[in-house]
């Protein structure tokens, strides 16, 4: 298995990193996609992936720190993407979040920013992966020009991920999956050949507590029942397609 989307930098594993990261190995993830949100996490995931080969960092602008960071910050930010993207293996997660921006201004920020990291996309061969919360479809006509693609914790609707797929890009899903209806619902209809899993740890937990990439196996068991086939079957075609989609 493939964790395609973490967070092993952030504080929440302070205190165990290096167990979390031995446990996950021996339930089978056998790499992982640490992913940054502003400029100091976008330096630990790349200290991250320095100190372990099976882990892979990408350079990240999330919705919510574009909302509230002054401009010279997000210049900082984008500047430290642009100088360092070529040692990782996409750039995300970026995008747009309505679920916890109400505001026109909060949102025409979050637009600004995005739009600001699509640029430094264009200029590279690496996936762009978007963080889209109640905004998905908005997110998906601003990125029909690049080629490379991945909805990272994908939670929209069915018709916006028929569009996404469409489209050539990937949809990535969450250990939601293992109690979410809805989510269930989407991984029913979801071509093979574009379904990449995460855990998003720390969050999103199957089970109580802080999640992490170990509980990934919960994941594939769900998604196996689902869609009638075996969990090794879920567990390859999900860690080709991360591999395909990252250039792993």
């Amino acid at each position: 298995m493939i964790d395609s989307h973490c967070h092993l930098n952030f504080p929440q594993f302070n205190s165990d990193r290096h167990e979390t990261i031995k446990r996950a190995l021996s339930t089978g993830v056998v790499e992982f996609i640490n992913s940054g949100v502003d400029y100091k996490t976008n330096l630990s995931t790349f200290a991250l992936a320095d100190k372990y080969d099976h882990i892979h960092a990408t350079l990240g602008l999330s919705p919510g720190v574009a909302e509230r960071k002054s401009k010279e910050e997000i210049c900082r930010i984008l500047s430290g993407i642009e100088q360092n993207i070529e040692k990782a293996v996409g750039i995300g997660e970026a995008g747009l979040d309505h679920f916890h921006c109400k505001t026109d201004s909060g949102r025409a920020r979050q637009m600004d920013v995005f739009n600001k990291i699509i640029e430094i996309a264009e200029t590279i061969d690496k996936p762009l992966v978007i963080h889209g919360r109640d905004a998905e479809y908005q997110a998906l006509k601003l990125v029909r020009h690049l080629d490379n693609v991945v909805f990272h914790c994908y939670s929209g609707s069915l018709e916006t991920m028929n569009q996404i797929t469409d489209a050539g890009y990937y949809v990535s899903i969450a250990t939601l999956v293992c109690f979410s209806k809805h989510h269930q619902n989407l991984v029913k209809h979801l071509p093979l050949d574009r379904i990449i899993i995460e855990t998003d740890s720390p969050y999103l937990s199957p089970r109580k507590g802080r999640n992490e990439p170990a509980f990934l196996v919960d994941s594939v068991a769900t998604i196996a029942k689902l869609r009638g086939i075996e969990e090794m079957e879920v567990a390859k075609i999900t860690a080709q397609n991360t591999r395909r989609v990252f250039g792993l």
